[in-house]
């Protein structure tokens, strides 16, 4: 029987892809996971009201989760969402430092999280 292992890209996005399943949204679940140079998980986040809110799919309390599709196009700005990002909680949950790690996120970062991202010393970001 033959195996093959993943490469780490692979790996790593699969991981992201188990981390979105905790996420409370109903439009989108989005994961992230950081890791450091030496291919080491240093955090991991979904997107989701702030902890001890009502979220989206908990409680229906998103106003943006609310509206359809055609009322809100994909790229608008998130400014009546209530949910912290994959990303940004996967940066304010990380207990060490981001500088030169690799950020593998289950969709392609909004603008704003990728600006976040590159200003925390994130160096590389894939996604499918």
């Amino acid at each position: 029987m033959t195996h093959e292992r993943p490469s780490f890209d692979s790996y790593f996005l699969g991981l992201a892809r188990s981390v979105a399943l905790r996420a409370d949204c109903t439009r989108r679940r989005i994961g992230c996971v950081l890791v450091d140079a030496d291919r080491r998980v240093i955090a991991t986040g979904y997107n989701g009201a702030p902890a001890g809110e009502p979220g989206c799919l908990s409680s229906g309390a998103c106003p943006r989760g609310q509206l359809s599709y055609d009322e809100v196009p994909k790229d608008s700005n998130y400014d009546n969402c209530i949910s912290i990002h994959a990303e940004a909680n996967a940066l304010l949950y990380a207990r060490a430092s981001v500088k030169g790690a690799t950020a593998y996120i289950t969709d392609k970062p909004c603008p704003s999280c990728a600006k976040l991202l590159r200003g925390a010393g994130i160096e590389r970001i894939v996604y499918p």
